[in-house]
């Protein structure tokens, strides 16, 4: 199956109404797991809000625990990521190194965050000799509260930087070169740039790999950063963060694009039998999609708040070239989709990440919740 070339498609506007989300495994399932979710959510925001208010007036010890100078330190760097890292464990994986290589190698100043509690001196070193900041942060606020803490320390070291890349290891790869996905990023010119599109909550960014372009992107990405509440809730931190910033950076006037759009991706499924059969059978609430109409498909895919990288991740990979594949799809597959366990016959040969590097960090992380 041809791969369509990597372009960047501009953010979708508000779609006029969702029908229904697709999390559950039938119809009355989904309404008893969005009931059950809803209750969830406002218990861990319950509970959380009192430790928000209470950090809010007594602030505790700073966040950072421990921060080095690497080995690449890239003095008057132009492009900068921040790259959070977590295992409860605290070891850096062979993959998790070949990430931080990888940006390296694209031109970054790569500063390596862990939330671990602790971490292996020979693990710390290795992360050092391949970036140019390495930072041990208390483990609040996931991972846009590592992105706030330690954005101002990169600007001050590199005040010349054009781009910042915000990324983190929730992702299992590469399995293919990220010098092609960031070279389209970067024909984007100035704005805002992410992997892929989600329609889950309103059209954004997710937030895994989000690089900002041009003096006005990266500035008013530090303010919005330093400026966002972090919360002990993972919900709040997702709603304040990676579903409000495409939509801020947006009203600020600058270009917000995906390089795998939500309405391309779901064109590509619906283009291919093989792929558009594959999704039929991965839910109940699709399994009229072969015997729909090409217009009542698409209206239908262009309404449902999918998820990409659960639900349309083989057609992502085989389709589009799409460079990762989701830790928490590989690892748990909360969905149930077909198929997930046959990953690795998605991976190509020569893949920067082979399948035994993706396992050994699948085995590292099975030991953690």
């Amino acid at each position: 199956m041809p791969i369509e070339p990597y372009r960047l498609t501009d953010l979708s506007e508000q779609p006029p109404g969702l029908r229904r989300a697709i999390h559950g495994y039938s119809t009355a399932g989904t309404w008893r797991r969005l009931a059950w979710r809803v209750a969830e959510v406002g218990f861990e925001v319950a509970r959380s809000l009192p430790r928000d208010a209470w950090r809010g007036w007594r602030p505790g010890p700073p966040p950072l625990l421990r921060l080095e100078p690497g080995e690449d330190a890239r003095p008057g760097a132009r492009s900068v990521a921040l790259y959070v890292h977590y295992a409860a464990s605290g070891r850096v994986s062979e993959m998790v190194l070949r990430q931080v290589a990888a940006l390296a190698a694209e031109g970054f100043a790569v500063v390596f965050v862990t939330m671990a509690a602790a971490v292996p001196e020979a693990d710390w070193q290795a992360v050092r000799a391949r970036a140019a900041l390495v930072a041990q942060r208390r483990n609040f606020g996931l991972d846009f509260g590592a992105w706030r803490d330690l954005a101002p320390e990169a600007a001050r070291r590199w005040p010349a930087a054009e781009e910042v890349l915000l990324a983190n290891d929730s992702v299992l790869g590469p399995i293919r070169p990220l010098g092609p996905v960031l070279a389209a990023m970067r024909a984007g010119g100035a704005g805002v740039f992410g992997m892929t599109e989600s329609i889950q909550g309103g059209p954004h960014l997710q937030s895994y790999f989000l690089l900002s372009r041009g003096e006005a992107a990266v500035a008013d990405l530090q303010h919005f950063l330093g400026m966002m509440r972090i919360s002990h809730s993972k919900w709040l931190v997702v709603q304040r963060g990676e579903l409000r910033f495409a939509r801020w950076m947006r009203g600020r006037g600058h270009r917000v694009a995906a390089l795998f759009g939500y309405r391309r991706l779901v064109g590509a499924v619906l283009a291919d039998p093989a792929e558009r059969a594959l999704l039929a059978a991965s839910h109940p609430l699709l399994r009229g999609l072969e015997a729909m109409a090409p217009e009542e498909r698409a209206a239908l895919l262009a309404e449902q708040p999918l998820n990409p990288t659960h639900h349309l991740w083989a057609a992502l990979i085989r389709c589009l070239g799409y460079p990762f594949l989701k830790t928490e799809l590989i690892r748990r597959n909360p969905g149930r989709l077909p198929g997930v366990a046959d990953w690795a016959a998605l991976v190509p040969a020569e893949a920067p990440c082979p399948p035994d590097v993706i396992r050994a960090q699948l085995a590292a992380l099975a030991t953690q919740p």
